[in-house]
C-alpha cells in the first residue's frame, strides 16, 4: 500500500494514536497509518466531516462496529479501537503490511490458475467469519483485499451493514464500486451473504484478466450492465470460470455459499499446483550430471541391440558410426572390475590356443553376441581369460621368463662349480688312504704286492 505525506489539513493525533503517513483516501474518509505508545501499528480512518453530521449515518456506524468486532478469523483486520462520539467517528484496524490485489495485478499482470484459486480459497474462508458475525462487507473489491506474507486479508468495513439492511444511502445512491456491486445492491433490495459472493466473484474474474468482467464507463453505464448485462469471463482460466460465473449469477439463489465457494476453490488450488507441478520438468543437478552412472549410453544400447538381433559374433554394420569410446572388448567368463557378475550368460566357451586378434569382436556362447559390459564409467572392461583370472602384460611375462631362465642359469653354474670343488679333494683323500693301508700291509723286503715277506722272519721254502 502506497504511503503519502500528511497534508497540512490532516490531523496528527486521533485519540491515542500518534498519525505518521496517509494510506489512502475514499468516499467514506481518509486512512492514515498510525501508531499507539506501544509502538503497535494501526490503519485508522477518519469519516468525512458530512458525513459525520449525518445521525443516521453515526448510528448505523455504530451498529457496524458493534458488529465488526465479533468477527474472528485470520483473514480479516482485527479491530483495534473506535470512538463513535467523536466530532468526526474513527475506527483503528491491524495494520497488514503487503500490497492490494489491485496493485498486485496492476503491477505483475493477471494471476495463474493456481495461485487465483488459493487467494480465492482463503478470501471465501474469511467471508464465512464474516457472515457468521452477522455483517455483510458489501464493497469487496481488489483494492480491498490486502495480500500480507501470512495470506490475503480483508479490509475497509467502513460501508458495511449488519444483514437485511438497505443498500441506499439517505441521498438515494448506492454504496459501493461500480463494477463489483451485486444486481441486488443496484435495485437497493436487501443485502445477504450472497452479495459478498457476486462481488468476490467479479474480484476473481479482475485478478484473472486485469479488467472488470462489466469493462468501462461512467457509474450508470456499469450498473446497467451489472444489472441486464452478462459478465464478460475471456481469459479466466477453464478451471475457474464455471465457478465465477455462477457466482455472478443475477439471481442470489443461485450464487453458491461462501463454505461451498471455499471448499471447491480449494480442490481446484490443490489440482492446478499438482498439474503445474507435473508440467514442469525437474531441473538435473549438476552434481549428477557429471557423476558417472555405470550404465551404457544410449549409442551402447543401440549396437548392443542390433548385435543380439543380428545373431551371435554378427559384427555392426559399416555404415553405422563407430563408437566415440573405442571398439568393445570380447567379454570374458568374470565380471568387470567394479561392476556386478554377468546374469545373462551360459557355459563358458572352451579356450582356444591362438590369441583373437586385437580389435576383433568375440563372443561367448550363451551371450547373445552381446560384448563385454563397460567399467563403472562406461569404459570398456579388461580382458578375462577362460578361467576368470586377467592375463599378463606380454611384456611383463617375457620378462619374468627371461629373469627366471637367469637365475637357473646362475643357480646350475654354482651347483657345478661347487661339485667341481669338492670332487677331487674327496677322490685324493681315498687315494691317500688305500696308499697308507697297504703301506702298513706291504712291510720291507717284502717282494709283492699280496704282502709275502723276503726277509729273514719268513718261512724258507722246502726243498725237493
Amino acid at each position: 500500500m502506497a504511503m503519502m505525506r500528511l497534508r497540512r489539513e490532516d490531523p496528527r493525533v486521533v485519540g491515542s494514536f500518534r498519525l505518521h503517513r496517509r494510506l489512502g483516501a475514499g468516499g467514506m474518509g481518509v486512512v492514515y497509518l498510525g501508531s499507539d505508545k506501544k509502538g503497535q501499528r494501526v490503519a485508522l480512518k477518519v469519516i468525512r466531516p458530512d458525513l459525520a453530521e449525518d445521525q443516521e449515518f453515526r448510528s448505523r456506524f455504530a451498529r457496524e462496529v458493534s458488529a465488526a468486532r465479533r468477527i474472528r478469523g485470520g483473514c480479516t483486520a482485527r479491530l483495534v479501537a473506535a470512538d463513535l462520539d467523536a466530532e468526526r467517528p474513527w475506527f483503528a484496524t491491524q495494520y497488514v503490511p503487503g500490497p492490494s490485489l489491485h496493485d498486485k495485478v496492476n503491477d505483475e499482470g493477471p494471476l495463474g490458475a493456481a495461485e487465483l484459486a488459493s487467494i480465492g480459497a482463503a478470501l471465501s474462508e474469511g467471508l464465512v467469519a464474516v457472515h457468521e458475525a452477522g455483517v455483510v462487507h458489501r464493497d469487496l473489491k481488489p483494492s480491498n483485499i490486502l495480500l500480507s506474507p501470512k495470506g490475503p486479508r480483508i479490509i475497509d468495513f467502513g460501508i458495511a451493514w449488519a444483514t437485511g439492511a438497505s443498500t441506499l444511502t439517505h441521498v438515494g445512491t448506492a454504496v459501493g464500486s461500480p463494477g463489483f456491486l451485486a444486481p441486488e445492491q443496484v435495485r437497493g433490495a436487501l443485502v445477504t451473504p450472497a452479495t459478498d459472493v457476486f462481488s468476490l466473484g467479479a474480484t476473481l474474474a479482475y485478478a484473472s484478466t486485469a479488467d472488470s468482467p462489466f469493462g468501462h464507463g461512467s457509474s450508470e453505464v456499469m450498473l446497467y450492465r451489472v444489472v441486464h448485462e452478462e459478465p464478460q469471463l475471456h481469459g479466466v482460466p477453464d478451471a475457474l470460470a464455471p465457478l465465477v460465473r455462477a457466482c455472478l449469477a443475477k439471481d442470489p439463489e443461485e450464487r453458491p455459499s461462501t463454505l461451498d465457494l471455499s471448499l471447491r476453490l480449494k480442490e481446484i488450488a490443490t489440482r492446478e499446483a499438482q498439474g503445474l507441478a507435473e508440467t514442469r520438468p525437474p531441473a538435473p543437478r549438476a552434481a549428477e550430471a557429471d557423476r558417472p552412472t555405470g550404465r551404457l549410453s544410449d549409442t551402447g544400447r543401440s549396437e548392443r541391440t542390433l548385435r543380439h538381433q543380428g545373431g551371435p559374433g554378427t559384427p555392426p554394420p559399416r555404415s553405422a558410426a563407430p563408437s566415440p569410446r573405442g571398439p568393445v572388448p570380447s567379454r570374458g567368463g568374470a565380471p568387470a572390475r567394479g561392476g556386478s557378475p554377468s546374469r545373462g550368460g551360459g557355459a563358458q566357451g572352451p579356450r582356444s590356443g591362438a590369441r583373437p586378434a586385437p580389435g576383433s569382436r568375440t563372443t561367448r556362447p550363451g551371450a547373445g553376441g552381446r560384448p563385454a559390459p563397460r567399467g563403472a564409467a562406461g569404459r570398456p572392461g579388461p580382458r578375462k581369460t577362460g578361467t576368470g583370472r586377467r592375463p599378463a602384460n606380454p611384456r611383463l611375462l617375457r620378462q619374468r621368463i627371461f629373469v627366471f631362465v637367469v637365475v637357473t642359469l646362475f643357480v646350475a653354474l654354482g651347483i657345478a662349480v661347487v661339485q667341481g670343488c669338492e670332487g677331487p679333494a674327496r677322490g685324493l683323500g681315498v687315494h691317500d688312504g688305500v696308499v697308507r693301508h697297504q703301506q702298513e700291509q706291504v712291510r720291507p723286503g717284502s717282494d709283492g704286492p699280496d704282502g709275502a715277506a723276503d726277509g729273514p722272519e719268513a718261512t724258507p721254502p722246502l726243498n725237493g
